[in-house]
């Protein structure tokens, strides 16, 4: 097997607020090599580094905004978001969980810090990932998959480290998301002395963001905490090893390989499907959702 080398290993830009409850480092679309052709299938990657927010009864967030054409993936790393949409669904996300939102035909959608956490304020920490659907598939039915931490596929390597799967797999062994075209998604939790060997069909666009600790990559690249490491799409392998505590989130998809037109919250393969999206949205076919 042929090894995925580095193409670059991102720091994290200066963050800014998605309104008043994430702050965020965007890591796509961004600058050189981090634009969404280049990442496709994967459109936008935010990532709420630990921040501590003061306790507040009115719990911050983002209040009622729409999507369509892709699928919202947010895992809750500390903290708890409780969210809401208007096709009836929402939930809690709790430390540790995922939700994964297929937008696809258009809902309208609103995310905050969970009420009682608000409360008692704290360390918060996420990531939020933007998975592009194909042309075929944009406007099927919005629907969610709330998937607990304990739900997880776990994939033991020793020394009280492991793999969690959210979606895709890793030695054979499947996480429980389904997903429109091929994607993997998994934490690497590793011990200090902990190593991960990953293998992704060449061609697939690969990365890695650093939540907890620092890395080393195919035995030589060092890559610090908050930062993001980069694949080239040849080759199949490459490894991760810490000297310390870590957690890595490892993503990795298959290219669409389709026009993609984005503008706001919508992302769609044409100007005119853009367009349609905003009437749709204006005449009420998104549904309506109490802010």
């Amino acid at each position: 097997m042929s090894t995925k080398k580095v193409e670059l290993i991102a720091a994290p830009k200066p963050a800014h607020f998605v309104g008043d409850g994430f702050r965020v480092h965007n890591f796509i679309p961004s600058g050189y090599h981090l634009d969404m052709k280049r990442m496709d299938p994967f459109l936008l990657l935010d990532y709420n580094s630990k921040f501590h927010f003061s306790a507040t009864d009115k719990p911050r967030g983002v209040g009622v905004h729409p999507h369509r054409g892709f699928e919202t993936v947010t895992i809750a790393y500390q903290g708890r978001v409780e969210h809401g949409d208007s096709s009836g669904g929402g939930g809690i996300i709790a430390q540790g969980d995922v939700q994964w939102m297929t937008a696809a035909s258009g809902v309208l959608h609103k995310e905050f810090h969970e009420t009682e956490w608000a409360k008692e304020g704290g360390i918060f920490q996420m990531v939020q990932l933007w998975v592009n659907l194909p042309a075929k598939d944009k406007m099927s039915p919005p629907k969610y998959q709330a998937i607990k931490n304990s739900e997880m596929t776990r994939v033991d390597l020793g020394e009280n480290s492991f793999i969690e799967i959210i979606a895709g797999a890793y030695n054979g062994e499947k996480g429980p998301a389904t997903t429109f075209s091929p994607v993997n998604l998994m934490n690497a939790k590793l011990k200090s002395g902990g190593k991960a060997t990953f293998s992704f069909p060449e061609g697939f666009t690969t990365a890695a963001l650093v939540i907890e600790g620092k890395i080393i990559v195919n035995e030589k690249e060092k890559v610090p905490t908050d930062h993001l490491v980069l694949f080239g799409n040849e080759g199949e392998d490459f490894t991760i090893e810490t000297s310390e505590d870590s957690i890595v989130l490892v993503i990795s998809g298959k290219p669409l390989n389709e026009p993609i037109y984005p503008h706001g919250p919508f992302v769609m393969n044409t100007r005119e499907e853009i367009i349609q999206a905003f009437n749709d949205y204006n005449t009420g076919k998104f549904g309506y959702l109490e802010d």
